[in-house]
């Protein structure tokens, strides 16, 4: 039987709108649900945490900022095209690398209209009050997103398995404070903060309850440290995270005011991997060797 040239074209048509239906995909963005249209071949990302995640799921990755802050990232650059800063996109080299899509988030999200003019873009940032939850949540978007739902499912484990060991190795050993240094200035940080979730999600209760909230944290005194008197110090040293060469974190924190407390004397000062924390946080395996961090220096605790 033969059927009009119409019916045909038209049977042609629905194949193919079905095709591109079946290969679209709704993920979860930090601004709402966004539709890719087909897995994304060519790929340029700007977060080094969503970085992190999607190189741990085995993904080429072909344009980079110029500075990848991590060790484990640092073969990247060899492979990938610079296309900007974690703040700047360079229009020209993204251009240039045509990608199928744009990943950014964090220090780079405000720029996402700009990559926009040149690929569809999505803003991944987490922004740290429930960061446990949000990493595994970027596994799994990732995970659908490039078709590694299988390794996708790895990570998560290991991650959960990660969160259980933190969780039990720092259960009834004390209080504790955040502290980030800054060359050779400190700044505290609380619940409700950025680095909050080490209190809100694996249950280390905070050495001070009223401190503010704000992403930059409080900015304090060596006498405000010893007042509060932890049981723990938790450490993040801002000029390692970002190699500014100032003052280590341990230069710092180390006089006689700090000494002095609980926390000091008794070896209970851990000092967290600072790029992971600082710049990478949320990021799989970024994620993963701060939650290490943290169970090895509570488990060496007496």
């Amino acid at each position: 039987m033969k059927f009009p040239l119409s019916i045909l074209a038209g049977s042609v048509v629905a194949l193919a709108l079905g095709t591109a239906a079946a290969s679209a995909t709704d993920i979860e963005t930090a601004t709402g649900a966004v539709e890719i249209d087909r897995t994304p071949k060519t790929i340029a990302v700007y977060d080094i945490a969503a970085l992190d995640t999607i190189n741990a799921l085995g993904v080429t990755v072909a344009g980079v900022p110029d500075r990848l802050f991590l060790p484990e990232l640092q073969p990247l650059a060899r492979t990938a095209e610079v296309v900007g800063t974690i703040f700047e996109p360079d229009l020209e080299a993204l251009n240039a690398l045509a990608p199928d899509l744009v990943v950014v988030g964090g220090r780079s999200a405000r720029q996402a209209s700009e990559t926009a003019r040149v690929a569809q873009t999505i803003d991944m940032t987490i922004d740290g009050t429930e960061l446990l939850d949000e990493t595994l949540a970027r596994i799994e978007t990732y995970g659908i997103l490039f078709g590694k739902e299988d390794r996708a499912e790895t990570l998560a484990a290991t991650l959960d398995e990660d969160i259980a060991e933190a969780r039990a190795a720092v259960e009834g050993k004390g209080d504790a404070l955040i502290i980030m240094t800054n060359g050779p200035k400190i700044s505290v940080y609380g619940p409700g903060t950025r680095f909050g979730w080490l209190h809100s999600e694996l249950g280390i209760p905070p050495a001070v309850d009223d401190l503010g909230a704000g992403i930059h944290g409080d900015a304090v005194s060596f006498e405000f440290v010893a007042s509060a008197n932890p049981d723990w110090l938790i450490v993040v040293d801002r000029a390692a995270a970002i190699g500014s060469g100032e003052q280590n974190a341990q230069a710092t924190l180390d006089n006689v005011l700090v000494r002095g407390t609980k926390a000091w004397s008794e070896g209970h000062v851990i000092y967290l991997p600072a790029a992971d924390f600082y710049i990478a946080a949320g990021g799989a395996d970024a994620t993963g060797r701060i939650l290490k961090a943290i169970a090895e220096g509570f488990a060496a605790g007496k």
